[in-house]
């Protein structure tokens, strides 16, 4: 079996366009464009000209049309006026009714007040001749008057003596203000003395304090040191002891057995070595 043919068939755009020969104008070359027809000065003048003819029209128009629009906002603005004028006048009616009905209200008020009064003035009259209630309904009226007119008197005569007062009374506050400042420099300064002695009396205290405390401390300190001291010879006295009777003990065993030795064997000649135990057992 042999292997596909995979190759393709290969064009080279160049040539193939050189082979197609030239290409078909679609559209207007750069040429045309620069060789197009061109307008002469007086033509363009024309043109000018219309264009300004007709922005003109065009203002002619506008004018017209505002003119239109002037006319139409003027008669709205009357029928408003007329509108607003005419509720001003109701409002204005309507308070001016109010009015007179208050006053009506009022004098038939008076009127009623009147015909109580002179019902109360006739049965009084019948009751007690001597002293009739309208001369003490009058009388009472004058002593109120005289009353008011006296209060009047006294608040204009206290406003007098106030302002009179008020030049003569600016220096004697000046004075006050003077003493009272003396006062409280003097209570500052006290309290700043009372303070220091405090201060001072709680550092002689607490200092005292931290001296008892310092020595009860040393003391403890040095009790602790005798006690953890006993402690520790306690301690290296026992194992003292503990390794003398270890040391006691195998002195003991090697005695035994050298003598065991000694007397299993007692022609041989001893060696080296058993000499040298029993020199370091004698020793």
């Amino acid at each position: 079996m042999g292997k596909r043919d995979n190759r393709v068939a290969y064009i080279n755009p160049i040539a193939a366009s050189r082979a197609r020969g030239p290409a078909n104008n679609a559209g207007p070359t750069i040429q045309d464009y620069l060789s197009r027809p061109r307008p002469t000065w007086e033509e363009l003048k024309e043109q000018l000209e219309k264009k300004k003819k007709g922005s003109r029209a065009l203002a002619d128009f506008e004018d017209k049309m505002n003119v239109k629009w002037r006319k139409e906002l003027a008669k709205n603005r009357e029928k408003l006026l007329a509108g607003s004028e005419k509720e001003k006048d109701k409002k204005t009616t309507e308070k001016e009714k109010e009015k007179e009905e208050k006053k009506e209200k009022k004098e038939k008020k008076k009127k009623d007040k009147k015909k109580s009064n002179r019902h109360s003035s006739s049965s009084s009259s019948s009751s007690s001749s001597d002293s009739p209630s309208s001369f003490l309904t009058e009388s009472e009226e004058d002593e109120k008057k005289s009353v008011k007119k006296k209060r009047k008197r006294k608040k204009s005569s206290a406003r007098r003596a106030s302002d009179s007062s008020e030049g003569e009374s600016d220096a004697e506050i000046k004075k006050k203000k003077k003493r009272i400042k003396e006062e409280g420099d003097k209570d500052k300064d006290d309290t700043g003395r009372k303070r220091k002695r405090k201060a001072e009396r709680s550092h002689k205290d607490s200092s005292s304090e931290s001296s008892a405390d310092t020595e009860g401390e040393e003391g403890a300190d040095a009790k602790k040191k005798k006690r953890s001291s006993e402690e520790k010879e306690r301690i290296t006295d026992k194992s003292k002891k503990k390794r003398k009777k270890k040391h006691k003990k195998h002195g003991r065993n090697k005695k035994k057995k050298a003598a065991s030795q000694s007397d299993s064997e007692p022609d041989k000649q001893p060696r080296r070595y058993g000499s040298l135990i029993l020199l370091a057992v004698h020793k």
